[in-house]
């Protein structure tokens, strides 16, 4: 089932705006986490992990599960297909993961963080350093494949395209003959 043209439309605004906020949310918790690992001052470091707290507590999960699952929809709306192109199917597995390890990875990693901050003993934790910085990577990566769209249609999809072929194919000629 295809989307209308303005269900689509609209759709697309609302996946890359919210990939995009998940990208810059992501940056900003690297530059928190980064702040907070270099300092020298207990200060800086539990206010720049109470911070991170705050994006963690309000935004990490709803922008994950947005993302997700607009992302989900246009695929499986749209001629692109879920399963039919290799660049979709290496950002939806990417997207799940990343959303997994949002939820139960970093997000609990900042509450502890932040609770150790908030009980004057912040603690850097390497953890918390990388896993923003592999998560910009990926979103980066993801952003890169949605734009250059490589690696050319899966075996399903080239499947597809040869029967969509065949049938065009045969009506022309029966239209012909």
């Amino acid at each position: 089932m295809q989307l209308s043209r303005p269900a689509r439309r609209a759709l697309l605004v609302v996946h890359v705006a919210v990939s995009v906020s998940w990208l810059g949310l992501t940056a900003g918790l690297l530059a928190l986490s980064l702040t907070g690992f270099t300092t020298g001052s207990p200060e800086t470091a539990a206010v720049a992990y109470r911070a991170m707290k705050i994006f963690a507590d309000w935004l990490i999960v709803p922008v994950a599960l947005v993302s997700l699952v607009s992302g989900l929809v246009l695929s499986l709306g749209t001629h692109w297909g879920l399963i039919r192109h290799r660049w979709v199917a290496v950002k939806f597995w990417l997207t799940v993961l990343t959303t997994a390890l949002s939820v139960f990875a970093l997000r609990p990693g900042i509450d502890h963080l932040a609770a150790q901050a908030a009980a004057g003993h912040p603690a850097p934790d390497v953890n918390l350093l990388v896993a923003p910085a592999v998560a910009t990577a990926a979103y980066l990566f993801m952003t890169a494949i949605s734009v250059l769209k490589p690696w050319g249609p899966t075996q399903r999809g080239r499947r597809l395209r040869a029967a969509r072929s065949t049938a065009a194919r045969e009506r022309r000629g029966a239209r012909t003959g």
